[in-house]
């Protein structure tokens, strides 16, 4: 079975098929999928997800893009909704330079911090998105030591990935890979060990090649199994095998 570390099926673009489509996942070989929260509604959205589907796991956090009305009691709200008993991390969170309208970096360097002392205290590992902020998100790392995670749709340097997995953390690739112009990640890849892979989605985006420009979801995520296959010189059925059993080792699921 597949598991698809990082799918957003709380996004409005399931509204018309939600249900139906997380119901039918098992029958696409997908046996698990971990849903990140982006907001503190959106990580009640994703534990209600994980209530209703036994296969569907959640993690809470607020999003870099979505810290611009921050404020300290939220964290209250996120801490409670972490100790569920399906939620499997803190995230997604991290930093995200890209957009010049998102909130500001030192916003969320903040929020960034929080979350991480917030995943210290609970004993769970973190879920983080780091765009164009390799340096930044790095040294936040670097300030907790303690804390474990993943670095979901890794697109840092293998420096970067070598000093993340010195520190016990994995690395997670999703359609992005399968691009034409991917070129660094693939690199990594073929170097990175096998224990530390993981494989997602993040639907409904980053959908694979050869169908970009469709709403993804985790019956596509085989399409990045077979190509860090093709990377690694394995058959998907290893890259499956192993990416599964890397992620229930992850996220502590039985």
């Amino acid at each position: 079975m597949l598991f698809d570390t990082h799918a957003h099926y709380d996004d409005q673009a399931f509204d018309a098929d939600r249900r139906e489509l997380l119901s039918a996942m098992p029958d696409h070989n997908v046996g698990l999928i971990v849903n990140p929260g982006c907001t503190v509604e959106s990580s009640r959205t994703a534990m209600e997800l994980a209530a209703a589907f036994p296969h569907v796991y959640a993690a809470v956090g607020i999003h870099p893009e979505n810290c611009g009305d921050f404020v300290p009691a939220q964290m209250e709200e996120i801490r409670a909704l972490a100790q569920s008993p399906k939620v499997v991390a803190v995230g997604e969170i991290g930093l995200d330079y890209y957009w010049p309208e998102n909130p500001p970096r030192e916003l969320q360097q903040e929020v960034l911090r929080r979350h991480m002392a917030l995943a210290q205290e609970l004993a769970l590992p973190v879920i983080i998105h780091d765009r164009e902020a390799h340096a930044d998100c790095l040294a936040i790392v670097r300030e907790f030591p303690a804390v474990r995670g993943v670095f979901h749709c890794f697109s840092g340097s293998a420096e970067m990935a070598r000093e993340l997995l010195k520190r016990g953390w994995m690395l997670s690739f999703n359609g992005a890979i399968t691009f034409k112009n991917a070129r660094k990640a693939p690199e990594v890849i073929a170097e990175i060990p096998l224990d530390r892979l993981m494989i997602e989605t993040d639907a409904p985006y980053l959908t694979p090649t050869p169908f970009r420009g469709r709403r993804n979801d985790s019956t596509y995520v085989h399409l990045v199994a077979e190509r860090i296959a093709q990377i690694k010189g394995l058959s998907p059925e290893a890259v499956e095998q192993i990416t599964w059993e890397n992620g229930k080792r992850f996220f502590g699921i039985a």
